[in-house]
C-alpha cells in the first residue's frame, strides 16, 4: 500500500521546516496522502505548542501546499490538539471553525506543580521524576493511572478524530524502569482505555516515533495493546510524528509487519476526504 501519516509537526510549533518541505518528501515517497498536524495552540507559555496568532498562518501555508501538490498528492490540515480538563480540548471553539480536516487528541499534562506549570508526562526524565514525587508522592502507580483517566475523560467528552499516542508515558521507563508494563493494574488501565475507544468508535493512532528516536522499544500502543484494540474491534492509522522531513516513514514496514502479524488487514486513512480502510 502506499504510505500515509496525519501526524506531523512543522515549523509553527516544534517541527523543523515548513509544510511544504514534507509534502515534497512526501511525494518523494510516493504517499498516498499526508496530513499535518502541529501542536495547536495552549492557552499558557509552552516552547513546543504554536502561538496563537500563528494559527491562521499554518492554516494558510497548508492551504498553499494543497493547492501546490493538487493532483500529485493529497494533503489536509490538522492539529495535535492537547486535552487537559476544564482547560483545553479538541472541542475548543478556537478550533472548531478554522477549517482543519481532521484532529488528533493527546494527553501530555497531567497535573500541575504548585507555581502552576503542567506537568509533562514526556518531558525530560529529571523533570517526569520531579512531577512524580511532587505531584503524586512518588506514587508511579497513581500517575499513570490518572494519565490514563485523563485520555478517557478526552474520550467521552471531547473525542477526537484519532487518539495519539495511547501509551506513551511507557516513555519514562526507558531510562530508569519505574513501573511493569505487565502489571495486572497497569494493564486493566490500558484495557479499560482501550474500551473507551472502542464505545466511542474513534480510530487509535499506531505511533512509531519512539523506535526511531530510540526512546522506546515498541510502538505507541506497543504490541499487547495492539493485540487487544485489534479484538476490539479498533480501527488504527499508521503514523510517524515525525518532526523532520525524513522522519514521515520511520519503521513503517516493520510496524506494518506487526499489525499484520497480530491480524489488522487493513489501517484507516483519509482519502477523498472521509476516513476509510485500506489493505496494510
Amino acid at each position: 500500500m502506499p504510505w500515509a501519516n496525519y501526524h506531523s509537526h512543522t515549523y509553527f510549533c516544534d517541527g523543523k521546516y515548513p509544510p511544504g518541505h514534507y509534502a515534497a518528501e512526501a511525494r518523494r515517497q510516493g504517499f498516498a496522502a499526508y496530513g499535518f498536524s502541529s501542536h495547536a495552540p495552549l492557552p499558557f507559555p509552552c516552547q513546543w505548542s504554536m502561538k496563537p496568532d500563528a494559527l491562521p498562518r499554518y492554516m494558510a501555508e497548508v492551504q498553499k501546499a494543497k493547492q501546490r501538490y493538487q493532483g500529485e498528492l493529497q494533503l489536509y490540515a490538522g492539529l495535535e490538539i492537547d486535552y487537559i480538563a476544564g482547560v483545553t480540548g479538541p472541542r475548543n471553539p478556537l478550533f472548531q471553525d478554522i477549517g482543519l480536516d481532521y484532529c488528533v487528541g493527546s494527553v501530555h499534562f497531567v497535573g500541575r506543580f504548585a507555581d502552576g506549570t503542567g506537568w509533562e508526562i514526556d518531558g525530560p526524565h529529571e523533570l517526569f521524576l520531579r512531577g512524580l514525587r511532587e505531584i503524586h508522592g512518588n506514587n508511579i502507580r497513581r500517575a499513570v493511572e490518572v494519565y490514563y483517566e485523563q485520555i478517557r475523560r478526552m474520550i467521552a467528552e471531547e473525542p477526537p478524530d484519532v487518539v495519539g499516542h495511547l501509551d506513551k508515558i511507557k516513555m519514562q521507563n526507558r531510562h530508569t524502569p519505574l513501573f511493569d508494563e505487565n502489571a495486572d493494574w497497569y494493564q486493566a488501565a490500558v484495557l479499560e482505555t482501550l474500551q473507551a475507544v472502542a464505545k466511542a468508535g474513534l480510530i487509535l493512532e499506531v505511533n512509531t516515533r519512539g523506535l526511531y528516536k530510540k526512546r522506546a522499544d515498541e510502538t505507541y500502543p506497543g504490541h499487547w495493546a495492539l493485540a487487544q484494540a485489534h479484538r476490539l474491534g479498533i480501527p488504527v492509522t499508521l503514523s510517524s510524528d515525525a518532526h523532520h522531513p525524513r522522519e514521515i516513514s520511520g519503521f513503517f514496514a516493520q510496524t506494518a509487519q506487526m499489525l499484520r502479524e497480530i491480524g489488522y488487514q487493513n489501517v484507516h486513512v483519509l482519502l477523498d476526504g472521509t476516513w476509510q480502510a485500506v489493505s496494510v
